[in-house]
C-alpha cells in the first residue's frame, strides 16, 4: 500500500518558567513559524493548558493548517517522558503530578511526546548543535533549576522511572542549604540562580569590603556579573565560589559518565570567565586522574529557545502518530 497524505511538520513546545514557546517546525527543522506567552500568567494548570491549545491551534491554522501537523513534543522542567507527566516540580507552579502530556492529547487530537527540559535541550544539541556527532556527552542547564542529561552510546538515558540526569539535586553540602525539592545541599541551591544571589547577600553580610552589588536595585546573575565586568572584587567572588562548586559536581559526574564534553546551556552560562574559569579549574582538580584534560567544557552555540523548541520538535518525531482526524 503507498502511503498518502505524509505528514511534514510538528510542534515543538517548550514550558520554561517564565515563558511557554511553542512553534511549528518542518523536517529538516526550520522554525516555520512560532509564539509564546508568559507561563506565569497561568497558576490553574487547567487554564495553562487551554490557553496553550488555543494559541496552538491559532498558529497551526494560520500556516498551513492542522492536516499537516504529525505530531507535539514538550519540554518542561520536571517532566518524565515514561509517565508523560511533569511531576513535583519545584519550580512551576503547579504542584503534584500533572499528566501534561494526556491533558493536551485531549484538546489537540494529536500525539503528544513529553521530556524534562534537560533531556529536550541534550536531543537538540544531539541532532542540531555542538553535540552532533557525539556518542557520548553531557548536557548541563544552568538557569532558575540546574539540570542534565547524558547521552551514552547516541542516546539519551533517562533511566527506569524518567528521572536520570537530576543533577542539580545531587548533594554536595550536607545538611546545607534548604532547597526547592525539600532537601538541603542541593547542588541547585548553590550553583541555580536563587543559590548564587543568596551567595552574594551573604559574602556582603559578611564583609563590609565595598562592592556594587550593594547599590543594585535588582540583584541577579545577570546584575552580578555586570559587576564583575566593572571590575568588582566581591562579585568576582561570587562567581568563583559558585564555579568552584559547580565544578566539583561536574568532576563527580563526568568521573562516572566518561563523557568526550559537556555542554553548558541557560541563561547563567553566559556569565562567560567569572564563572568557567573556576569551573574549569575546579573540574580538573577533582575529576579522575586519567581524564584530566581529556574532557571538553564549553558553552552550547545554539541560542537557549531556538535549542529547546528544535528538541522538542525532534521528540515530536519519536512519537507514534496518532490523530482523532485522519
Amino acid at each position: 500500500m503507498i502511503a498518502e497524505n505524509i505528514k511534514s511538520e510538528v510542534v515543538g513546545v517548550d514550558i520554561s518558567i517564565e515563558t511557554t514557546t511553542y512553534a511549528i517546525v518542518d523536517v529538516r527543522g526550520n522554525i516555520l513559524a512560532e509564539d509564546s506567552f508568559p507561563t506565569i500568567d497561568y497558576p490553574d494548570v487547567n487554564k495553562f493548558v487551554a490557553e496553550l491549545s488555543e494559541k496552538i491551534i491559532e498558529l497551526v491554522e494560520a500556516n498551513g493548517g492542522y492536516e499537516r501537523i504529525r505530531s507535539i513534543g514538550m519540554s518542561s522542567p520536571s517532566a518524565s517522558s515514561v509517565s508523560g507527566c511533569i511531576e513535583n516540580a519545584a519550580n512551576l507552579p503547579w504542584k503534584g503530578i500533572v499528566p501534561m502530556a494526556a491533558m493536551l492529547r485531549d484538546r489537540l487530537g494529536l500525539a503528544v511526546a513529553l521530556s524534562n527540559d534537560a533531556h529536550v535541550s541534550a536531543l537538540g544539541e544531539y541532532t542540531f548543535g555542538s553535540a552532533h556527532g557525539m556518542k557520548n556527552f553531557i548536557i548541563i542547564s544552568l538557569g532558575v533549576g540546574l539540570g542534565s542529561c547524558f547521552f551514552t552510546e547516541g542516546a539519551d538515558h533517562v533511566g527506569h522511572l524518567g528521572y536520570a540526569g537530576e543533577f542539580g539535586h545531587t548533594c554536595v553540602v550536607d545538611d546545607g542549604r534548604l532547597c526547592g525539592c525539600g532537601h538541603k545541599g542541593c547542588l541547585e541551591a548553590y550553583a541555580g540562580a536563587s543559590g548564587i544571589i543568596r551567595t552574594a547577600r551573604e559574602m556582603m553580610a559578611e564583609s563590609d569590603a565595598p562592592s556594587l552589588m550593594r547599590t543594585l536595585t535588582k540583584l541577579s546573575p545577570r546584575t552580578i556579573f555586570e559587576c564583575c565586568e566593572q571590575g568588582d572584587v566581591m562579585a568576582q567572588k561570587v562567581f568563583k565560589q559558585t564555579g568552584y562548586i559547580l565544578g566539583l559536581g561536574l568532576a563527580n559526574y563526568a568521573s562516572i559518565i566518561d563523557p568526550e564534553a559537556i555542554i553548558l546551556t541557560g541563561g547563567i552560562s553566559h556569565a562567560g570567565k567569572w564563572l568557567l574559569d573556576p569551573v574549569q579549574e575546579s573540574f580538573e582538580e577533582h575529576v579522575f586522574g586519567n581524564m584530566k584534560g581529556k574532557v571538553k567544557i564549553f558553552l552550547s552555540k545554539l541560542n537557549d529557545r531556538e535549542r529547546d523548541v528544535l528538541g522538542a520538535s525532534a521528540l515530536a518525531w519519536s512519537v507514534p502518530e496518532y490523530s482523532l482526524f485522519k
